[in-house]
């Protein structure tokens, strides 16, 4: 199976520009994918770009990576509704050091591989184009018609917000990327996201009317969830990659909490599983989809190739730790590091330490800290049994909320009902 297939059959393909396939096909080809340094981390909508270039160098082909550290100062304005904020020069730097040091996690810079991955930013070749010179020998090869006839610029001229002249620049800065990297590296490929394709076709028109060369493109759709909401959002965020962002446990969360119907797409799209692994493990889920067998697996692939498999056996221990009920063992055995970045999003409530410290009746302690709003509530939902500190179940009214409970001398971990998480904090 090739390259393209490769992608096709995990839907990972979309335009694909003639002749594209026949060139893989036909020699060890270099390509590109762009990247923007508009923050010190990827998040995992730049995972299906970074896995475009890792299936590129398993299938034998060299991988370039662009970091923007010109295009991050103008701003794709690619179907986006209004003009970014500009970025200074020392922020677009240390964005740029942070992303190189997470794609390097990915592929392989071994120079001693004759497809050895590259980082490549553009910034090194514009810095010392003047405007003139881009515009004399640039921008004379493209006409304002074909600029204006992409979707992404018309969409924004037809909005109320217009389009500045820096942003209906950038299909040129982008298109000279590709020009540059075609004469420099002898890179023939560009891929992106479906997005992109207007900018990527407008860099093949460079290398054909300014180096008379051909060059290829294809890009990859853009991810959706199938309920319509956006993908890699959460309700705190993008997702992001950087486990200082994104804690691995959450991250790990955000794909095991997938539905169904997305699961069968993203375990072909974001893990290394050949087809006959993944029409198995679809096949198994859809007879008992309660056991969760794909969002398992593909939580498990995908959080070991961002974050290791270290990271990956602690997600599952906090997943345990907040869904079973045999787990107060580790739940004392966690440091508070641990524990806070299990509970990242879990309500935090504080309450005094003197109260603790004289000891306080249990109806008290839930109404006080605003777990339940009154203690009539927190007395009904004891008495039915679901309530539970320190994944220990509370059996009577009488029981008693003292300091000796407090994990780390600092927290108290409550579960009201099967879903419902608090951490509360002695103050």
């Amino acid at each position: 199976m090739n390259l393209i297939e490769e992608l096709r059959w995990r839907g990972m393909l979309q335009d694909i520009m003639p002749g594209t396939e026949e060139q893989l096909q036909k020699e060890m080809t270099t390509a590109y994918v762009g990247f923007d340094p508009t923050a010190d981390s990827l998040h995992i909508g730049s995972l299906v770009p970074i896995l475009l270039l890792v299936h590129l160098q398993k299938a034998g082909h060299k991988p370039l990576a662009l970091v923007g550290g010109a295009t991050g100062m103008v701003g794709d304005p690619s179907f986006k509704a209004e003009e970014r904020k500009m970025l200074d020069l020392e922020t677009l730097a240390h964005n740029q050091k942070c992303i190189k040091a997470q794609l390097e996690k990915f592929l392989d810079f071994d120079p001693s591989r004759p497809n050895a991955a590259e980082m490549v930013n553009n910034y090194d070749w514009f810095k010392d184009i003047s405007f003139l010179h881009f515009i004399r020998d640039v921008g004379k090869h493209i006409s304002v018609n074909y600029m204006m006839a992409k979707d992404s610029v018309k969409k924004r001229l037809e909005g109320d917000s217009g389009m500045s002249f820096t942003e209906f620049s950038y299909q040129l800065i982008q298109g000279y990327d590709f020009y540059h990297l075609y004469t420099a590296k002898n890179c023939k490929l560009q891929m992106g996201g479906s997005d992109q394709w207007g900018n990527i076709v407008t860099g093949t028109e460079l290398v054909r009317r300014k180096a008379g060369g051909e060059a290829f493109a294809f890009t990859c759709p853009l991810i959706k969830k199938a309920d319509g909401t956006k993908f890699g959002k959460t309700e705190q965020g993008n997702v992001w990659l950087d486990p200082a962002r994104t804690s691995p446990y959450l991250f790990y969360q955000f794909w095991f909490n997938t539905s169904d119907e997305d699961a069968e797409n993203y375990i072909r799209i974001f893990t290394f599983l050949d087809q006959p692994t993944v029409a198995a493990l679809i096949t198994e889920h859809r007879q008992d989809p309660g056991r969760r067998l794909l969002q398992k697996r593909l939580a498990q692939e995908v959080t070991i190739f961002i974050h290791g498999e270290k990271e990956y056996e602690f997600a599952v221990q906090a997943s345990e730790l907040l869904f079973r009920n045999d787990t107060a063992a580790i739940l004392q055995s966690l440091t508070e590091s641990q524990l806070l970045e299990i509970m990242d999003g879990v309500p935090q409530v504080n309450v005094s330490r003197a109260d603790l410290e004289a000891g306080k009746d249990i109806i008290s302690f839930l109404a006080d800290s605003n777990i339940f709003p009154s203690k009539g509530e927190a007395r009904k939902m004891l008495q039915n049994g679901g309530v539970s500190i320190n994944k220990n179940k509370v059996e009577g009214l009488d029981f008693v909320v003292d300091q000796s409970l407090l994990l780390r001398d600092r927290y108290i971990f409550v579960q009201k009902g099967k879903r419902n998480y608090y951490l509360v904090k002695a103050v």
